[in-house]
């Protein structure tokens, strides 16, 4: 089902006209003096370093030495009203993006397409990436701060203020929604894939048993483990229990596979699990419609964007 509603994103993406706006002026940075910066200059697709000194998050405490790491895809139009933002899903990278994204789901001959690693995982800062404020000392964040992490990025550092498409899977799906509901003058449209607007309690189940299961190891140690990673298996099986539908599973890893491919999950510790915390914390506490006492007609009720929402019909998440 879902390579079918990419297939279709993608025809969207690859024919709707943009809808020009004025020329954007580069504003001022948030911070008295500052002025971002790109500490990597790289070519069409590369990885590229925005440096933002600092990010007040939502709790009232702030990310030191703030870096949000970015691809870009195509060329900015004259008006600078084509650009596509895609955040990253959870545990997600641009550098998977990258691979599915330009070309596919956005024609990038006619789209500025702005892939965004989202806060906590790896190369924008977090956790893992932060020498000032490592593992937990590194602050909880939300979906609306990796939100406004990505407005600085777009109108401090590529002088960009309206978007075209705020677009993204799952996690990514979510601060689609974010942006729409908290800048609903600077988007145009959202494509959230298997995103939601508010965690159900299904969605709270599997989130709080991975975050708990987490907490509760002890490999883990309270975020204070030793490196090399360790191998959290019973993480990693919840996880792609839920990641897939049982359909899925059993035509993809036939009995005779499976020894292998449960070995390779349970050894995967690529993403660092203090990132995979702090994210898991970001989603736990997702609601577009926390300024409106957990109305969701309310908070649609501020969104300007149009939508084109993709669900999937087996999704345990």
């Amino acid at each position: 089902m879902i390579r079918a509603c990419l297939a279709a994103t993608s025809a969207i993406l690859g024919l709707t006209s943009a809808i020009a706006c004025a020329p954007a002026r580069r504003p001022p940075s948030t911070e008295t003096g500052a002025t971002p910066t790109v500490t990597t200059q790289a070519g069409d697709g590369d990885l590229r370093i925005a440096e933002l000194r600092s990010c007040a998050l939502d709790s009232g405490e702030t990310i030191e030495g703030c870096r949000v790491a970015y691809r870009t895809f195509g060329k900015l139009d004259a008006t600078r009203s084509n650009v596509v933002l895609f955040p990253t899903w959870f545990t997600g990278t641009t550098k998977t993006l990258a691979g599915i994204v330009p070309g596919e789901l956005v024609d990038t001959k006619r789209f500025f397409l702005v892939l965004v690693d989202a806060l906590g995982n790896g190369f924008s800062s977090g956790p893992s990436s932060s020498r000032a404020q490592p593992r937990l000392r590194f602050p909880k964040f939300t979906i609306h701060d990796m939100v406004e992490s990505q407005r600085r990025l777009l109108r401090e550092v590529l002088g960009v203020q309206r978007v075209h498409t705020v677009m993204g899977i799952s996690m990514g799906g979510m601060q689609a929604y974010e942006w729409a509901v908290s800048h609903p003058d600077e988007v145009e449209r959202i494509v959230p894939i298997v995103g939601t607007p508010q965690l159900t309690t299904q969605d709270l189940l599997l989130w709080n048993a991975e975050l708990h299961l987490l907490e509760g190891s002890t490999a883990y140690a309270g975020g204070a483990y030793a490196e090399p990673r360790p191998k959290i298996p019973a993480l990693q099986e919840l996880h792609w229990l839920m990641l897939t539908t049982p359909a899925h599973r059993n035509a993809e890893t036939s009995r005779d596979a499976f020894p292998a491919w449960s070995a390779t999950i349970a050894n995967d510790t690529a993403f660092d699990w203090n990132d995979w915390h702090r994210q898991l914390e970001a989603m736990l506490a997702h609601d577009v419609a926390r300024g409106a006492g957990g109305d969701l007609a309310a908070a649609a009720g501020r969104v300007k964007a149009k939508g084109l929402v993709i669900v999937a019909e087996q999704a345990g998440w």
